[in-house]
């Protein structure tokens, strides 16, 4: 009788970086910390959206060593919403979490997306519930902003959440058949609808 291989479950891990030479290697130290336990295969895939540092450098070197890590070399800076979708367009795991390369949002939240995913939710968006270092003024604005923004939407976009979230393959795989010219990845994914549950964090 012939045994069939089953493929295994894959996560890609996606992260645009601008100019965060002081960041890459810390922050792929860390999501390979956090993700040593995980029963899923992983890869990480770095966008560079045309650093002028040494960040794509760093990033070639850490793809020399390590197969999980790809990337993405982008001709120009074309800013941060356009990277992440670069990223999700090249992007073929069962699972994609997105998140930015400048040690902000925790890599160990990430097991926490997988848990919430596996539970049958197709997108798990991080929720902030503190923010570390950040002025008075700059979390007043930014509450302002988040509110208002969901006041004049008719999309219900989660409030005090960012890019950082974990979206299953399908919803991956709506956002590459959009033909959207400037993108907004956190508005498209909640008007797209699917299950959608957030996982409260703390922010540096």
């Amino acid at each position: 009788m012939t045994k069939i291989a089953l493929m295994k479950t894959t996560l890609e891990i996606i992260l645009p970086a601008h100019n965060e030479h002081g960041n890459i290697k810390p922050i792929y130290n860390e999501i390979k910390e956090a993700l040593a336990i995980t029963e899923y295969d992983y890869f990480i895939l770095f966008v560079d959206d045309g650093s002028k540092d040494e960040t794509l450098s760093q990033i070639k070197d850490l793809a020399k060593e390590d197969h999980k890590v790809k990337y993405i070399e982008l001709s120009r800076n074309f800013g941060h919403q356009a990277a992440v979708m670069a990223g999700i367009t090249n992007a073929d795991g069962d699972a994609v979490v997105i998140m930015d390369a400048d040690l902000q949002d925790p890599p160990e939240v990430i097991s926490e997306f997988v848990k919430q995913w596996q539970l049958g939710f197709h997108v798990v968006y991080g929720k902030r519930i503190s923010r570390d270092g950040e002025s008075l003024f700059k979390k007043t604005s930014a509450a302002i902003f988040y509110r208002l923004l969901h006041w004049l939407t008719e999309v219900d976009i989660p409030l005090d959440s960012g890019d950082f979230r974990l979206i299953d393959k399908k919803v991956a795989d709506s956002l590459k058949g959009m033909n959207e010219k400037s993108v907004f990845i956190r508005g498209l994914i909640a008007w797209m609808g699917y299950r959608q549950t957030p996982v409260e964090y703390h922010r540096e």
